[in-house]
Parts: structure tokens; C-alpha cells; sequence
């Protein structure tokens, strides 16, 4: 009597895609910035409620007539529950929408509309002539100093590129300002106009994060310089440009990367005191006046705006990892 062994059913393909590795990466990584996303807009309502006396009361000045500052409040539905205050503003959120202006009584949506494109092209082109700058510098001084060769060269780049990193984006926007626009005269000193208004701005915010870039590259390239496969490709006598492009960078470039976002991040924040110092119509500007004004809804959603930049170039730096080395980092997700 012969034995009829069953065979397990094969996978259907429907399980196949819910246990795919890609599939929970990208689940994490979007279920972080939910979450991430949610803290933010919750510390920019909490951030309102914390500051104290009345925030239209504030803005109107003290001799504004009870009556329009009463309207102005329940306009804004600060006369509310703090819950319920809560619960309007998570759906206007949802909705695009930031509230309304407490001085100019026009929605805060459209002023942030407004300045945002002046503050994205300044932090865009600050970050490109950083990466631009970085990576070449980086790649050179670790072909030049690698196996100990040429201390004077690396002790001179460590040395400079540390003194370029310490200096505050503000500190350096005011010495190119004095030096290129009042002493020299080659750039305008403050707006936002031509080509030549970009020069300095972009410069001030540009060069702290060149400097800290180029000595990441210069480490990871170093590194990769002396793994294996460089050695092997070495022995196969292959062009040292060959060797250098398209073996040993691309294999350097992913702390870079890691680096970069953030980079780009503190680039955004940085834009807040560049734009003070050029008088940039920009979303730093704006944040600073409307502090100056006690204009919070203001304040507010250009706060959540910037965290909610924050927060989607993190997730774009994440996914871009994952493309270019998808085996570590789906195995570390």
C-alpha cells in the first residue's frame, strides 16, 4: 500500500508581497514620518497656547478696542475648547490650511506661498554648490594623503575646513557683505534680484557645509580606497580615473548622502539668519517679523512648514539609501 505524502501548497503571490522586504521598508519608513509628521503639528499648536497673555491682544497693541480684539479671537476660535481648538486645526492642516494672519487678516497659506520659493531656490543652491565643492575636494585630498603621504596637505585641509565649519552662516553673510559689497562693491548688498544678489548669499550658507562634506568624503573614500576590490582592480591594471569614478566613489558616497540630507536640513534652518542679513523675502525673513509682530498663526505654520521639510528630505535621503544600497539597508530596517 504505497504512502501519499502531501505536498505544502506554494506560496499564493499576494503573500509573497506582503513578506517582501522592500514592502516593510518603505511600511517603516512611512509609518516614521506619520508619526514624526503628527509631533510636529502638535508642538506647533501647542507652541501658540504656551506663549503667554493673549496672542491678539498682543498683536493688535493695548489700545486696540475690546470689540475687535473679542471679533479676532472668535474669528479665530481661540475661544474654543483647547481640544476642540485642537481637533479644527488638525483638519485645516490636513486641508492645506494654516490659519489666517492676526495683522494682515489674509490666510497664512498664501503668505507662506508667497516667500516659500525665495527660501527653497536660496537653500537648493546653497546645497548644490556644497555637494558640487565637497565631493571633488574630498576625493582629491584622499588620492593625495592616502597611506600617510603628504601630512602638510591633510593637516592643512583638516585645519581649514574645521575653522570653515565653526563659523556661523550669519558671522560669514556679514564679512562677504562688507568685503564684496561695501569695500569692493562686485555684489548688491541686500534683495533679491539678478544673478549677482544670489552670489553671496548662497556663499554664506554654502561654505560651512562644503567643508564639513569634503572631510566625510575624503574619510569614506580613504576607506574604500583600501578594501579589496580596489586592490584587485588595481592588479588587473585598470586607468587610476577608472579605478577612482566608478569603482571606489560611488562605494564612498553613501555616508555622504546620510549627511547630506542633514546638510540640507540645517541648510533650511540656516536660511532664517542669511535672509535677516540680505533681506531676502524669504521664509526666514518672515518668521522673524512676524515674532517681531506677535503674529503667531503666522509663526506657526512656518514652523510646521519647515518640519514638515525636515522631515520629507529625510524620507527622500532614506528611500535614495535603500536604491543605492538596498541589501544593508532593508537588513538595518
Amino acid at each position: 500500500m504505497s504512502t501519499v505524502v502531501a505536498r505544502p501548497a506554494p506560496p499564493s503571490a499576494r503573500a509573497g508581497v506582503l513578506e517582501s522586504p522592500w514592502l516593510s521598508f518603505f511600511g517603516r519608513r512611512l509609518g516614521r514620518f506619520v508619526v514624526s509628521l503628527w509631533v510636529v503639528v502638535t508642538a506647533a499648536f501647542v507652541m501658540i497656547h504656551l506663549m503667554p497673555g493673549d496672542p491678539v491682544r498682543s498683536a493688535l497693541g493695548m489700545t486696540a478696542p475690546v470689540e475687535t480684539v473679542n471679533a479676532r479671537r472668535q474669528a479665530l476660535g481661540l475661544d474654543d475648547g483647547l481640544l476642540t481648538q485642537y481637533w479644527h486645526y488638525l483638519r485645516s492642516v490636513c486641508g492645506g490650511d494654516f490659519g489666517t494672519s492676526v495683522l494682515s487678516n489674509l490666510p497664512v497659506s498664501q503668505q507662506i506661498g508667497d516667500r516659500l520659493p525665495a527660501t527653497a531656490q536660496l537653500a537648493l543652491a546653497a546645497f548644490a554648490v556644497a555637494m558640487v565643492v565637497a565631493v571633488p575636494v574630498g576625493v582629491v585630498m584622499a588620492v593625495l594623503t592616502r597611506g600617510g603621504r603628504r601630512r602638510g596637505g591633510e593637516l592643512a585641509f583638516t585645519s581649514t575646513s574645521v575653522l570653515l565649519a565653526a563659523i556661523p552662516e550669519f558671522l560669514l553673510a556679514v564679512g562677504l557683505v562688507y568685503v564684496f559689497s561695501v569695500h569692493l562693491g562686485w555684489f548688491p548688498v541686500a534683495g533679491r534680484g539678478g544673478f549677482g544678489s544670489y552670489v553671496l548669499p548662497v556663499l554664506a550658507l554654502a561654505v560651512g557645509p562644503a567643508a564639513v562634506l569634503a572631510r566625510i568624503v575624503r574619510v569614506e573614500m580613504l576607506a574604500v580606497l583600501g578594501d579589496d576590490f580596489i586592490r584587485t582592480a588595481r592588479a588587473k591594471r585598470l586607468p587610476a580615473r577608472r579605478i577612482y569614478a566608478r569603482h571606489a566613489l560611488p562605494n564612498a558616497l553613501t555616508a555622504t548622502l546620510t549627511m547630506g540630507g542633514l546638510v540640507l536640513t540645517g541648510l533650511v534652518a540656516g536660511t532664517v539668519l542669511v535672509e535677516n542679513v540680505f533681506a531676502w523675502p524669504g521664509l526666514g525673513s518672515t518668521i522673524v517679523q512676524s515674532i517681531q509682530q506677535k503674529d503667531y498663526p503666522v509663526v506657526q505654520g512656518i514652523v510646521l512648514v519647515y518640519g514638515i521639510g525636515v522631515l520629507t528630505v529625510n524620507l527622500l535621503v532614506d528611500v535614495l539609501l535603500a536604491v543605492l544600497d538596498p541589501r544593508s539597508t532593508i537588513r538595518e530596517a
